[in-house]
C-alpha cells in the first residue's frame, strides 16, 4: 500500500511540473514576397483567370470586389473538386487579393508553427488573414462557401483588431 501511494504522490509532482511548463509558440515571422514567390501566387491567380474565361468568357480579373460574383460562381459550379487543393488554393488568392484592395492588406511570406505560406498581412501588425486555405477548407470540409459573407466577417474583424492596436 504505501508504494501505491509513493507512487501516486509521484504521479500527481511528475503530472503538475509537466503541466506547468509550456512552450509558447513562436512569434511569427514576415518577410516580403521573394520574385519566386510572387511568379507563384501569378501562376495561381492564372489558374483561376483561365477557368473563368474558359467557362463563363470574363475577360480578366481585376483583384477588386468585383471580381466576388465571378469567384463565387466558380464555387458554386465546382469547378475545382475538393481534392483539387493547389487550384482551390489559387481561388484563395484571387478571393486574397480582392482583400488586398478592399481592407489595406499586402501579400507576404509569414514563418510560424505551421510552415511558411504568403498570408495577408495588416499594416505592420502581427495580424494577418489566411485567404490561401480560406475557400480550400470549407470545400474540403464540404462546408457552404460565400465570398461576399466572408468579405464582411473579414472586415469586421479586421475593425475589431484595429480598435485593440489603437
Amino acid at each position: 500500500m504505501r508504494a501505491f501511494i509513493l507512487l501516486a504522490c509521484l504521479g500527481c509532482v511528475c503530472l503538475l511540473f509537466g503541466q506547468s511548463v509550456h512552450e509558447a509558440a513562436p512569434a511569427p515571422k514576415f518577410t516580403q514576397l521573394s520574385p519566386e514567390e510572387s511568379q507563384r501566387l501569378d501562376k495561381q491567380r492564372a489558374v483561376v483567370a483561365a477557368a473563368a474565361k474558359q467557362r463563363y468568357g470574363t475577360a480578366t480579373l481585376t483583384r477588386t470586389k468585383t471580381d466576388l460574383p465571378v469567384l463565387q460562381r466558380l464555387i458554386d459550379d465546382k469547378v475545382f473538386k475538393k481534392s483539387r487543393t493547389y487550384e482551390l488554393q489559387s481561388l484563395g488568392v484571387a478571393f486574397g487579393d480582392v482583400l488586398a484592395s478592399e481592407l489595406s492588406l499586402r501579400w507576404v511570406m509569414i514563418t510560424d508553427e505551421y510552415g511558411t505560406d504568403p498570408t495577408l498581412r495588416f499594416k505592420n501588425t502581427s495580424i494577418n488573414i489566411n485567404a490561401l486555405t480560406m475557400i480550400s477548407k470549407r470545400v474540403e470540409r464540404d462546408e457552404p462557401v460565400d465570398v461576399f459573407w466572408l468579405l464582411d466577417k473579414n472586415r469586421e474583424a479586421l475593425a475589431e483588431a484595429r480598435k485593440r492596436f489603437n
